[in-house]
């Protein structure tokens, strides 16, 4: 055997510019996909999460009959992503409809977090009579900031209900 036969083998050279050919295409495709997916707004359509947090809602039947709605832990929220949906009732002072987190609230700053709460007493809303939310359904619902989805949180419904 001659040292230039290990060295100029025609067989062998063939793989490896088939390879290369193989590999360039495979990275064209990627990035062909990704560039599409890009320019058609599908990367703009990955939706929000709604946030992972836990809420209590307390029912005052007696003469204030008002609620207040406590966050009691888990994730933090923007407070202009929150909307408190009434409906039912039985008195007319009140309509039914969304009542945004910075109307009912008692927080300081614009996120809420394990603590903060929101209160329906006729201080925010109105006056309304004894007993008006005992046929009432309360929804707290999170939008995502550019309304792209939104999630029911928490509900409570009156004793009536």
């Amino acid at each position: 055997m001659q040292l230039t036969e290990l060295f100029d083998n025609d067989e062998e050279r063939a793989v490896s510019p088939v390879i290369g050919v193989i590999l360039m295409v495979a990275i064209t495709v990627i990035l062909a996909a990704v560039i599409g997916t890009f320019v058609l707004g599908l990367g703009d359509q990955v939706q929000q999460t709604s946030p992972n947090a836990q809420w209590d809602v307390e029912y005052d039947p007696g003469s204030s009959g008002s609620w207040v709605l406590t966050h009691t832990s888990g994730d933090d929220v923007p407070e202009s992503t929150l909307n408190v949906a009434l409906s039912g009732g039985t008195d007319t002072n009140i309509s039914s409809g969304d009542y945004s987190w910075a109307t009912l609230g008692t927080g300081s700053d614009t996120t809420v977090s394990a603590g903060d709460s929101a209160e329906f007493n006729s201080s925010t809303t109105g006056t309304y009579n004894q007993g008006e939310f005992d046929d009432a359904t309360l929804r707290l619902v999170w939008t995502a900031e550019g309304g792209g989805s939104s999630s029911t949180l928490t509900t409570w419904e009156g004793p009536d209900a």
